[in-house]
């Protein structure tokens, strides 16, 4: 039975202080909260001691999505006048879905340069929503092109600047398509992932690629009437081997980030099984809903009435989770994307 459906019932006061605008050094110096999804037991640690938690025979799988530098200022060719643009889904044939501010100066037909690099783009299509559909020109490769003109698109609760563009990747980040980065993964190292599998885990990898709509309130009442941002997943043969030997075997999976989570889960509802798959997932995880893929979840700390908190609600219970916040709150723990770790089994 569901607990509740209203967006209010997932909120909790957070002070602004606790918002984390650095990241840590090293990266698995984080702190990590462990927290029982039976019990609401709750244990502090930190994020190099995950080893602990995991059993060899497990199986740990990430999301090796690369975050795109998909901010970029154009400069309009027949006024001079700047835009920004924020590039948001690769729709195919160099054109790409993006927000534009301001708009006014980027209508059908309006032709952009870009200082630092010889690509060029074009607006095709102003969408009902207001987001651009713009067409690129360029010689070589596209990534590298943008790799010159491109910032990181970090989060709006984020107001300082990045000094390294890769601490915003995760150390195995490799297909490129985010937005946004899966900040759970944030937390890893070399050394430490080369710890886990000398353990007996497993690792395996996902591709989901973050959209902004991760961003993005709910801002209805009910929380059953929120329509999800759709995006673009790839499961691999190998991994979909890798957790069904695991569950064969008696391991857990464990899902890094609420993205891997969402991609497992998304090809258990889809094809009935966990398997090969790639395609758009707009599935919203909220409680009362059946995990069939995943036994626990490696996560940071998320937004108020936030569709990523209603997620953890389904895994752990909506109580056990705001008792966890509160607590992560009095503790002061660092908040969302470059905060600290919770690990729910």
């Amino acid at each position: 039975m569901t607990e509740s459906l209203q967006t209010k019932d997932f909120n909790f006061e957070l002070p602004p202080e606790l918002i984390a605008q650095t990241p840590i050094e090293p990266r698995d110096a984080s702190r990590l909260m462990v927290l029982d999804r039976k019990t609401g037991a709750i244990e502090h640690r930190h994020f190099y001691d995950i080893v602990e938690y995991l059993r060899p025979g497990d199986c740990l799988v990430l999301n090796n999505s690369r975050v795109l530098p998909a901010r970029i200022y154009g400069v309009k060719k027949e006024t001079g006048a700047h835009v920004e643009f924020l590039l948001l889904k690769n729709c195919g044939n160099d054109v790409w879905e993006a927000l534009a501010g301001p708009g006014k100066r980027a209508k059908t037909g309006a032709e952009f340069t870009f200082d630092g690099s010889s690509m060029t783009c074009r607006v095709v299509e102003v969408k009902p929503d207001g987001n651009r559909m713009i067409q690129f020109q360029y010689e070589g490769n596209f990534f590298a092109e943008l790799d010159k003109i491109g910032q990181m698109p970090l989060p709006p609760y984020i107001k300082e600047k990045l000094q390294d563009k890769e601490r915003y990747q995760t150390v195995y980040a490799k297909e490129e398509g985010s937005a946004a980065a899966p900040t759970a993964g944030l937390h890893f190292t070399p050394a430490l992932l080369e710890k886990i599998r000398a353990k007996g885990v497993d690792i395996a990898f996902v591709t989901l690629h973050v959209g902004l709509g991760t961003f993005r309130p709910v801002s209805v009442e009910n929380i059953q009437e929120h329509k999800m941002h759709s995006e673009h997943y790839w499961m691999p043969k190998e991994t979909a081997d890798a957790i069904n030997a695991a569950k064969k075997r008696g391991g857990r999976v464990v899902a890094v980030g609420t993205t891997s989570c969402r991609t497992i889960e998304s090809v258990a509802a889809k094809c009935g099984e966990i398997r090969e798959d790639d395609g758009w997932t707009d599935i919203f995880i909220y409680p009362g809903f059946e995990f069939r893929g995943i036994d626990a979840l490696i996560t940071n700390f998320h937004l108020p009435e936030s569709t990523l908190i209603m997620l953890v609600s389904a895994l752990a219970g909506r109580t056990h989770i705001l008792n966890a916040y509160r607590t992560a709150v009095e503790e002061k723990y660092r908040f969302f994307s470059f905060g600290d770790a919770m690990l729910i089994m």
